[in-house]
Order: structure tokens, then sequence, then C-alpha cells
């Protein structure tokens, strides 16, 4: 298995060619490959702490850290996205692994809230976090609020 080179960063901090990576990767994702028409540039990045992962300049994994506050009372973990040339590796677990230990040293927290895609529960449950609420549609995919009590 290969290994990845993390970086961890506030907004301030990023190059612009990390910063054209993570939204070229989000993109991809996000509006191509789940088909989903929307702006992903919400005004929360430049707030947030941003953690990439890259396997010989490639970026293979990313998550934004979003202190509490800014979508939640808690913090949060967001635009959680692993390159689709490099799934099915463990890539994901080792960045949510990553981002919880990360939010938990950068904000001194108890809790992480997310919005996760339903069809992800079980992955989250895996990490720690339960269901809080209801499903509800974003973007015509059905999420639901999982909180992570540490």
């Amino acid at each position: 298995m290969q290994n990845i080179d993390w970086t961890y960063k506030h907004y301030s901090e990023l190059t612009t060619s990390e910063l054209y990576d993570l939204l070229w990767l989000r993109s991809k994702v996000f509006v191509v490959e789940q088909n989903c028409v929307y702006l992903d540039n919400d005004y929360k990045d430049q707030n947030c702490y941003h953690l990439l992962g890259t396997i010989d300049n490639v970026l293979v994994a990313y998550v934004r850290i979003l202190p509490p506050g800014l979508s939640y009372d808690e913090a949060s973990i967001g635009r959680v996205v692993t390159n689709p040339d490099f799934r099915r590796k463990g890539f994901g677990l080792d960045l949510m692994k990553l981002a919880i230990e990360k939010t938990v040293n950068q904000f001194k927290i108890k809790s992480i809230r997310i919005s996760a895609q339903c069809y992800l529960i079980n992955f989250y449950s895996s990490l720690g976090f339960f269901t809080s609420g209801e499903e509800y549609l974003e973007d015509n995919i059905p999420h639901i609020e999982m909180i992570l009590q540490l």
C-alpha cells in the first residue's frame, strides 16, 4: 500500500496549487460524479483548516475542518472526499481518523457534528459517530446529521 503525505493548513496558508487541487477534486466528485449541480464555494473555506493527502503530488484524499459556530455549534468535518482513482484502499478511513484528531487538537472540543450522506452511515458509525435527527435532502442527496462525542 502506498503511503500518503498529509498536509494540514489553514486556508490562508494554502498554496494556489493546493487550493486548485482541492477545488478540482471536490468538483470532480461532488458535482460531476454525483451529478449534483450546486455551488461548492460557500465562503466557509476561508475560515477552515484543510487536510490534504497526496501520493506523488496527486491529491488522494481531502477534508475541510470547520471551527465551532461556522456550520454548527460544534466543530465539524466536511467535504470528505477520496479521489475515485484511489478508492477501496483504506485512505478514507485514514483521512477521517486523522481529521478527528486534528479537529480535537485544533479546537479542544468534546464533540464533532457532521452532515453525512446516508449511504455512509455505517462508515461514520465505525468511527464512533451516531445519527442525530431526521434524514433530509441536501442537493437531492439523502443526508443525516451525525455526532461524535469525545
